[in-house]
C-alpha cells in the first residue's frame, strides 16, 4: 500500500513538471522604461490564442472586451511564446495608457499549438480629494482650473509631473521663480482604491530684478534698451549708491521667464526699428543675487545701421505704385525701420493691406523681400498678390437670444452680395456694441473665406448680456430722505404690446426699443414721475429715431412768517439780474455770513406749491455727411409751471401764476466711440440750440412796466451748449485687453434772452458736486458736475444760478474687470470749471480747480455707479472756504 502511494505522488510530480514546461509567465517591470522580465521554459513556438481572460480589476470599472481590445490581441491570433513581439507590444501598450501600476500577461494553459492567456492588471488609484496648502483662495481656484485635478481622475506619474510643472509655471508668471512643490498621495481609508492628493506649495519670495547690465551697445543707450524691455525692467534706474533697502522696494520689478523671453525679442525689434537689422543677443544670463533678486546680463552685437536704397512694388495692378508708396510712408534714404514697414504694410488702420481689404481684396498678400544688401543700403521689393475681390455670401449670427435677428442685421454694414470690407466689419462690431445687448469684450467676427468661388462668409459670435435696469435708491437732503424707483427696459417691443403670447417675462421684447418708467418722492415735500419711449429705428427701415416723453412733479414749500420780509433784504439782485438760491429745497446760510432764517424753524406748508407738467417729442436721423457718425435730432417740448405762493421766487416778484415754455431743441452730434461702457478710443462731440419763440420781439408789449407774473406767462430764451470728449488709448487696444485710456473733456453753456426785461428764471445752470440730478427747490435747472465742491456751491445754492458755464477736465482710466456680468475701472482726474450769473461776466480763464480719484462699477441690472474722492483747490465766489476734501456718489452716466 505504501509503495502505491509513493508511486502516485511521483507520477503526479511528473505531470506538474510537464505542465510547468508548457506554461510561460511574462511579467513587465513596474516602470515602463525597463525591459520585460521573461521566464523561458522552452524554445520559442507559434501558438494560436484560444481564449483571453482579464483579472485584477475592480468589478464594473472596465468591461473585459474593452481591455482585450486595448491589448491589441484577439482570439485566433498567432503569437510567439516565449520571446515574441506580440506580448511585449501588448504590455507596452498598457503602460503607454498610464492607467495601470502593474501589468502581467500569463499563459495559463497550452495544448499543442493552442494557448490560453490571462491579462492581470492592477489599476492605479483614483483621486478622492485634492488639497492645496500655502496658496490664497484666488490662486487655488486658478490652479484648480489649470491643473484639472478632479475627483475621480486616475493618478498617473505623468499627471503628477504635469501638475507640478504647471504649478511652477503659474507662479513663475507671477514672479515666484523659486517655488517649491511637493505632491503627496495618501490612501483614502474611507474609499477603496482612492487616494487623497495633498499639494504643498512654498512660493518663497518673489524674484525681483536687481539690475540689468548691457554690454556691446553703443548705438542705443542702456536706458533705451531697458525701456524696450517692457516687462523685464527696473521701474526706476537709480544709481547704485541710492538703492537703499527702502528704495529697492520701489525700484525693482518681478522677474518671469515668459516675459523675459518676450522682452529679448522686443530688444531686437527696437534695434530693427533704428535700422540695425543684424542686431543679435550674443549671450544672456540670469544670475541669482540672493533668494529674492536676480541680475540680468545681456551681451549685444549691434551690427551696422542700414538705409533704404530703393523700394519697388511688384504685382500691383489695382493701385499705382506712387499711391502705395504714399500709403507706406517710406522712401529711399530713410532708415530701414522694419517696425514701421510692418505697421504701414499690414497692421495700421491706414496700411497698404487695408487699402486692399477695404475694397474686397480679402485674398491679398504682400511680401517684403530684400533683393539687394550692399554696404549699408537695402533694396526692397514688395511682392503683391492681389487675388480676386471677395463677395459676401452669408452672414452668420451666433449667440443671440435677446433680439429679433432682423434687429441685429439692420445694424450691420456687412450684407450678402456686398464686397468684403475690413472697415465695414469693424464698424459693424462698433454698432453692435452701441446697442448694449451684447458683451463688447467678447465680440469675435470671423471672415470665413472660400478661395474656390471668391466668396466669404462672415460669422458674428455674440455673447448676450442683460441690459434692462432696475434702480432703487435713496438720498438725504434738507427735506429728509428722497427715494427713487426706476425701471428701464432696453429691449422693448411696441408692436407686440397687444400680443401677450409674444411676451418674454412681463413685457414684450425683441425690437431694441427703450421704455423708461421712474418715480421719486420725499413723501409730502416732493414727488416726481416720468415715462419715456425711444425707438432707434422708427418704421424699421432706416435708423431714424423717435422719442416721446411725459413728466410730472409737485413740490411743497415751507411756512415762515418773516420769509417775505427777509427775502427782499437777502436777495438784492446780482449784477442787475435776479439772485435766488434754493439748495435742497430751502434757503441756507448766506455766503456773506447772513442767515435769512436765523434760528427760525421751517415748517411744512401745503399752501406753497410748484407743479410742473412736461411733454416732449423728438425725431432724429443719421447723416451721411460729413460722415455717417453724425446724427441730427429735433425735439419739441412743452412745459407748464404752476406756482402757488412759491416764496422761493419772491425776489423775482413771481410767487403765484402760470408759466408756459414752448421750445424747440436742435442737436447735432457725432459719436465714434468703440464701447459705451469702457471706451478705449473715439470721440463725442455735440452742439445744441434750444430756443423759444421771441415773443417780445413782435408782440409789442411793454415788459418793463409789467409785473413779473405777467412777464413770465410765456417764457422766452435761447440756450447754447457745446460738449466734446476725446478718448486716447495709451497703448494699442489690439495689443492689450486692459488698455489705459486718457479722456479729455471740454464744455460750454450759455443761456441768453431776447429782452432784458424778460429773463427766464428757468433752464439755468446748477453747478458743483457730483452732477447727479435730484430734488432741488428750483425746478428746470441743468445740473453740471464739478467734483471737489459742494452741490450748487459754484452756481445754484450758495451762489446765483448760472447763465453761463464752462468745464474742462482730463481723466486717466484703467480697467480692472471687463466681463458681461460687470465692468469695473478706476480713474484719476483733474478738472476745472466755473459758472457766472450773467453772460457779460463770462471769463473762461477764471476757473475753480480740483483733482481726485474714483472707481466706476457697471452692473447690468443697476447700471453705472461709482464713488469719487476729490479735493477742491479754490474758494467759490460766494463762499469763504475752499472746496476741500469731498466724496461724491455717482449713479448713471453723464455725457
Amino acid at each position: 500500500m505504501c509503495k502505491r502511494i509513493v508511486l502516485f505522488f511521483v507520477s503526479l510530480s511528473f505531470v506538474f513538471g510537464a505542465f510547468a514546461q508548457e506554461s510561460d509567465t511574462i511579467t513587465w517591470a513596474e516602470k515602463p522604461e525597463e525591459t520585460p522580465v521573461i521566464s523561458y521554459s522552452q524554445e520559442p513556438r507559434k501558438y494560436k490564442i484560444e481564449d483571453i481572460k482579464v483579472s485584477g480589476l475592480k468589478e464594473g470599472l472596465y468591461e473585459d472586451f474593452t481591455i482585450i481590445g486595448l491589448s491589441g490581441l484577439s482570439i485566433g491570433d498567432m503569437i510567439t511564446v516565449p520571446g515574441g513581439e506580440e506580448i511585449t507590444a501588448t504590455v507596452k501598450r498598457f503602460w503607454r495608457h498610464g492607467l495601470f501600476s502593474d501589468v502581467k500577461v500569463l499563459a495559463t494553459k497550452i495544448e499543442g499549438n493552442r494557448i490560453w492567456l490571462e491579462i492581470q492588471l492592477k489599476q492605479r488609484p483614483r483621486i478622492s480629494q485634492v488639497n492645496y496648502y500655502g496658496v490664497k483662495k484666488g490662486e487655488r481656484e486658478e490652479l484648480e482650473t489649470r491643473l484639472g485635478l478632479r475627483k475621480g481622475y486616475q493618478v498617473t506619474p505623468n499627471l503628477m509631473d504635469r501638475a507640478k510643472m504647471l504649478i511652477q509655471k503659474y507662479f513663475d508668471g507671477k514672479g515666484f521663480k523659486n517655488v517649491d512643490v511637493n505632491i503627496v498621495q495618501k490612501d483614502d481609508l474611507a474609499h477603496e482604491s482612492e487616494v487623497i492628493v495633498d499639494i504643498h506649495i512654498d512660493k518663497n519670495e518673489k524674484t525681483k530684478i536687481n539690475e540689468i547690465v548691457f554690454s556691446g551697445n553703443s548705438a542705443l543707450s542702456s536706458f533705451q534698451l531697458r525701456k524696450a524691455m517692457k516687462k523685464t525692467n527696473e521701474k526706476f534706474s537709480l544709481p547704485r549708491r541710492f538703492k537703499t533697502s527702502i528704495l529697492e522696494m520701489f525700484s525693482t520689478k518681478k522677474f518671469t521667464t515668459e516675459e523675459y523671453e518676450k522682452d529679448k525679442k522686443n530688444l531686437i525689434e527696437k534695434y530693427n526699428e533704428y535700422g540695425y537689422r543684424d542686431a543679435v543677443i550674443l549671450t544672456d544670463s540670469v544670475i541669482n543675487v540672493n533668494d529674492k533678486s536676480v541680475n540680468v546680463y545681456l551681451s549685444i552685437e549691434e551690427g551696422r545701421k542700414y538705409y533704404l536704397k530703393d523700394i519697388r512694388f511688384v504685382g500691383n495692378t489695382q493701385y499705382p505704385t506712387d499711391y502705395l508708396s504714399a500709403v507706406l510712408q517710406m522712401k529711399p534714404g530713410d532708415v530701414y525701420n522694419q517696425k514701421k514697414l510692418n505697421e504701414y504694410l499690414s497692421t495700421e488702420d491706414e496700411s497698404v493691406s487695408n487699402v486692399y481689404f477695404n475694397n474686397g481684396y480679402l485674398f491679398f498678400s504682400a511680401d517684403p523681400v530684400e533683393v539687394e544688401a550692399e554696404n549699408d543700403s537695402i533694396s526692397l521689393e514688395i511682392r503683391i498678390q492681389e487675388g480676386p475681390q471677395a463677395t459676401i455670401n452669408r452672414v452668420i449670427i451666433e449667440g443671440n437670444d435677446r433680439l429679433y435677428e432682423d434687429v441685429i442685421r439692420r445694424e450691420l454694414r456687412t450684407k450678402p452680395g456686398m464686397l468684403f470690407s475690413r472697415e465695414d466689419l469693424i464698424r459693424s462690431v462698433r454698432e453692435l456694441a452701441q446697442m448694449g445687448h451684447f458683451d463688447p469684450e467678447n465680440m469675435n467676427p470671423q471672415p470665413l473665406p472660400n478661395p474656390e468661388n471668391g466668396t466669404v462668409d462672415i460669422q458674428y459670435s455674440l455673447v448676450s448680456k442683460a441690459n434692462d435696469q432696475v434702480e432703487f435708491s435713496a438720498g438725504w437732503g434738507q427735506v429728509g430722505v428722497i427715494g427713487k424707483l426706476s425701471l428701464k427696459f432696453t429691449n422693448f417691443s411696441m408692436k407686440n404690446f397687444l400680443n401677450p403670447k409674444t411676451y418674454k417675462g412681463i413685457i414684450p421684447q425683441g425690437e431694441g426699443q427703450t421704455l423708461t418708467i421712474s418715480g421719486q418722492t420725499n413723501g409730502r415735500y416732493y414727488q416726481g414721475y416720468n415715462i419715456s419711449f425711444m425707438d432707434p429705428w422708427f418704421g424699421g427701415k432706416r435708423p431714424n429715431t423717435l422719442s416721446v416723453g411725459a413728466y410730472y412733479s409737485k413740490q411743497t414749500g415751507y411756512n415762515t412768517d418773516f420769509l417775505s420780509s427777509t427775502m427782499s433784504n437777502y436777495y438784492s439782485g446780482y449784477g442787475g439780474y435776479p439772485y435766488y438760491s434754493s439748495g435742497m429745497g430751502g434757503y441756507g446760510t448766506s455766503s456773506y455770513g447772513y442767515d435769512p432764517y436765523g434760528s427760525y424753524e421751517l415748517a411744512y406748508d401745503p399752501n406753497q406749491t410748484l407743479e410742473l407738467i412736461a411733454l416732449s417729442a423728438g425725431y432724429g436721423k443719421r447723416l451721411n455727411w460729413p460722415d455717417d457718425f453724425f446724427q441730427f435730432m429735433a425735439t419739441l417740448s412743452y412745459q407748464v409751471y404752476m406756482l402757488k405762493n412759491w416764496q422761493y421766487m419772491y425776489s423775482m416778484g413771481f410767487t403765484t401764476g402760470t408759466s408756459h415754455n414752448i421750445n424747440l431743441e436742435l442737436l447735432l452730434q457725432r459719436s465714434s466711440i468703440d464701447n459705451p461702457l469702457y471706451t478705449r478710443q473715439g470721440s463725442q462731440f455735440s452742439f445744441s440750440l434750444s430756443a423759444t419763440p421771441p415773443y417780445s420781439l413782435f408782440d409789442g408789449k411793454d415788459y418793463a412796466s409789467m409785473t413779473a407774473a405777467n412777464r413770465q406767462k410765456l417764457l422766452e430764451y435761447h440756450k447754447w451748449k457745446i460738449k466734446a470728449k476725446v478718448f486716447t488709448p495709451l497703448i494699442s487696444p489690439q495689443s492689450a485687453k486692459r488698455t489705459p485710456v486718457l479722456m479729455s473733456r471740454v464744455e460750454y453753456g450759455f443761456l441768453g434772452h431776447y429782452n432784458k426785461y424778460k429773463i427766464s428764471p428757468f433752464e439755468t445752470f446748477y453747478m458743483g458736486g457730483s452732477g447727479m440730478t435730484g430734488y432741488t427747490g428750483m425746478t428746470a435747472t441743468e445740473t453740471i458736475a464739478l467734483r471737489g465742491y459742494d452741490d450748487g456751491s459754484i452756481a445754484g445754492s450758495s451762489a446765483p444760478y448760472g447763465y453761463a458755464y464752462t468745464r474742462l477736465g482730463m481723466e486717466l482710466r484703467y480697467p480692472f474687470l471687463l466681463e458681461p456680468s460687470s465692468t469695473i475701472y478706476g480713474l484719476a482726474f483733474v478738472e476745472a470749471g466755473n459758472a457766472w450769473g450773467t453772460l457779460k461776466d463770462f471769463n473762461p480763464f477764471a476757473l475753480k480747480r480740483s483733482a481726485g480719484v474714483g472707481v466706476r462699477i457697471f452692473l447690468p441690472m443697476i447700471g453705472l455707479m461709482g464713488i469719487d474722492w476729490a479735493y477742491g483747490f479754490d474758494i467759490p465766489d460766494y463762499s469763504t472756504t475752499r472746496g476741500g476734501s469731498q466724496f461724491h456718489f455717482i449713479l448713471g452716466q453723464e455725457f
